[in-house]
């Protein structure tokens, strides 16, 4: 058999203790390989006294001849280490219910190749947005969530399915259900959700109605990890927009809506990308 001479493209993360040397034998790993550093990126945090790096490495040698010049590493300053092919479709589970702006942008662009997801399945509580992934040639399953009993099966048939179908991420695309702490744990560093941002923070049906009457003049978007406390997972994007008195409360949820679609598009992007780590309760983002 001839020898591979087609490099192969991957994505190495780690993440470790801070302390000298780590750059230096990542690198030497790496010629090792016979691999080519393409991209860097490092950074050290005060906070927690830990060290992140993501890099891509080309190599005709293979990923088993990378694995294995780097297991010593990763051995010896104790790592968390991830390697992936570089542009693999991400397999990517979708829930949602009624509106479908961030559903279709998530579609719409996976379709066009702007977005290196696979969506498997789309889940929701309504059958609203069945016709949308009907045209996007995209499985979709409904069962309505209005019991405590109803939203059990929907979570259990959820799991299911993640373990079914590969699952590697689970994006809540406006999905207006509270997940139950069992599943946010099993789905800890894999579930994006998002979800509008106000000064003061409208709570309730129609957020963008409160905003008009009380004359905000910013509408955002934060798209964040799911974690058992509503709203409070590590950030990943946020976006902003100024308006003004003079746009109707319809106009303002267009914006808004705007905004909730580039914004979680974007975390979906990153994280498909391999450019998020968790750094305890925040996030370190190579862009």
């Amino acid at each position: 058999m001839g020898v591979n001479t087609q490099p192969s493209h991957f994505i190495l993360t780690i993440s470790c203790d801070d302390q000298p040397g780590i750059v230096h034998a990542l690198s030497a790993a790496v010629v090792e390989a016979q691999g080519n550093i393409t991209e860097s990126q490092q950074f050290s945090s005060a906070d927690t006294g830990r060290f992140f790096m993501r890099l891509q490495v080309e190599t005709t040698a293979g990923l088993a001849a990378l694995e294995g010049a780097l297991a010593p590493v990763v051995e010896r300053y104790d790592m968390k280490s991830e390697i992936n092919t570089v542009g693999r479709p991400l397999r990517t589970l979708i829930l949602t219910s009624r509106a479908g702006h961030t559903l279709t942008d998530l579609l719409v662009r996976q379709r066009d190749g702007h977005l290196a997801i696979d969506i498997p399945l789309i889940m929701s509580n309504h059958d609203t947005l069945k016709p949308l992934a009907e045209f996007y040639d995209t499985p979709f399953w409904s069962q309505p969530v209005t019991t405590p009993e109803e939203k059990a099966q929907f979570e259990k048939h959820l799991l299911e399915m993640v373990d079914t179908h590969d699952i590697e991420l689970v994006v809540l695309a406006r999905y207006m259900q509270i997940l139950s702490p069992e599943v946010c744990a099993a789905l800890e560093g894999r579930a994006i959700n998002i979800h509008h941002s106000f000064l003061p923070g409208f709570k309730g049906a129609d957020p963008y109605r409160q905003a008009h009457e009380r004359g905000v003049k910013l509408i955002g978007a934060t798209a964040h990890f799911v974690t058992s406390d509503l709203d409070e997972g590590p950030i990943i994007e946020q976006n902003v927009v100024r308006v003004d008195h003079s746009q109707s409360p319809e106009e303002l949820k267009a914006t808004g809506q705007d905004e909730e679609s580039r914004t979680l598009t974007q975390a979906v992007r990153w994280f498909s990308q391999h450019r998020i780590v968790l750094d305890g309760v925040r996030t370190i983002i190579f862009k």
